[in-house]
């Protein structure tokens, strides 16, 4: 978890700030917080560090994400593809903007691929959310392809992969919006939080008054101001955005030590036959947040992740049997189990998600076992840490290919 690895005086100066106004709240107030806007200093990092037009800071990431369907156009009916391996927050949000998910293969990107996106079209399909997993990046070459081919809208979930770029361009950016997550969990953290960017005004216009109850934010009486469009309570706090301002300055050299790490980390596996790692669409571009490393098959990886439990060694994710991230364990989502009728249930769905057929998506996540990257390792650290490893693969290999 990088961003927490660097909590120290840079994160107390500015909540320091915001506790000596007592000014929490992101808007107005302007006498009595003596030029502190923290939510405003966030998203000017963000625009800086990215090269986006526009940027705006919201509640969480999950709130980031539906905020970022909904300024671009996406809502009740529209199809939208999405992938099976995300943080289950990436379909909520889809499900709760209206739209109706349509599951489509990724592939060794961890990513929807655009092959699997091309079988997954339908005369219905209205946009693509497409989720940067792991650190890394999708091969949107192939993906804008099909975008400008098919006219579709491109939202962009960078929840994982804030700092990752293809081809020079961040990634949240080859949208009509794109969106970070800034929770715990992440590379930069406000504890919670989460920034739509986009190049499009009217996009950053929508997503500003769709997150505040529908406010135009015009003028110094909030009291007064008008609503343009239907909005709701997105909002981040000042404290949390306080957060946020000191932990996305550090992203540059937590990227620059988590390539390092990362580096030298799967060197030292590198060499075990039948080991692999997850496709870099752009090596150049990857914020180094995890090692992916990818087994010849899912028997092999189980009995690898049995022997790492059995050792003691932690700091590794298995997704495919991960209640979050991997559509295997989403029985709430496959039977669309909620507390209230949602709008698929009245306009139906286009799949049916017990019964999806998404053989290489099940083939590449049950090989997949991700490590978490820190920043703060020393070599001898991640050199211990690949010995266990190493120890664990081939003792592993040896056992199921005997």
């Amino acid at each position: 978890m990088p961003g927490v690895e660097f909590f120290g005086a840079e994160e107390q100066k500015e909540v320091n700030d915001v506790m000596q106004t007592g000014i929490l709240f992101r808007y107005n107030h302007d006498q009595q917080r003596q030029g502190i806007w923290k939510a405003r200093e966030f998203e000017a990092e963000v625009c800086r560090f990215t090269g986006a037009k526009y940027a705006h800071a919201v509640s969480s990431g999950s709130t980031a994400v539906a905020t970022a369907l909904a300024a671009a156009g996406v809502g009740a009916g529209d199809e939208v593809i999405v992938p099976p391996f995300t943080y289950v927050a990436s379909v909520e949000a889809v499900l709760f903007v209206g739209g109706i998910p349509v599951f489509a293969e990724i592939d060794e990107t961890l990513c929807l691929s655009a092959e699997g996106i091309r079988k997954a079209l339908t005369p219905k399909t209205k946009a693509i959310l497409m989720v940067h997993m792991c650190g890394g990046m999708a091969d949107m070459d192939g993906i804008m392809q099909i975008v400008k081919e098919k006219n579709l809208v491109l939202v962009e979930d960078a929840g994982q992969a804030y700092g990752a770029s293809y081809k020079g361009t961040k990634v949240g950016l080859f949208g009509k919006t794109g969106c970070y997550s800034f929770d715990f969990f992440k590379i930069a953290t406000a504890g919670e939080g989460g920034v739509l960017v986009t190049n499009d005004e009217q996009a950053y216009k929508h997503a500003d008054s769709y997150s505040d109850h529908g406010h135009d934010h015009v003028g110094n009486n909030r009291g007064m101001e008008q609503h343009p469009i239907i909005g709701f309570n997105y909002r981040i706090s000042e404290l949390h955005a306080a957060v946020g301002v000191a932990q996305a300055r550090r992203v540059p050299e937590v990227i620059r030590l988590n390539r390092k790490n990362k580096t030298l980390f799967a060197s030292l596996l590198s060499d075990i036959p039948g080991v692999s790692f997850s496709k870099l669409a752009d090596p150049e571009g990857d914020s180094a947040t995890f090692l992916n490393i990818l087994l010849p098959d899912t028997d092999s990886a189980k009995e690898v992740v049995r022997l790492m439990n059995e050792k003691g060694i932690a700091g590794f994710n298995y997704w495919y049997i991960n209640m979050y991230h991997f559509i295997n364990q989403w029985d709430h989502i496959k039977t669309l189990k909620s507390a209230a009728k949602l709008p698929i249930h009245l306009l139906g769905q286009s799949q049916d998600y017990t019964k999806l057929d998404l053989p290489k998506s099940q083939e590449v996540i049950g090989r997949l076992i991700s490590f978490v990257v820190r920043c703060t390792w020393k070599e001898e650290e991640v050199r211990e840490l690949a010995t266990r490893v190493r120890s664990c693969i081939e003792e592993a290999l040896t056992k199921v290919h005997a």
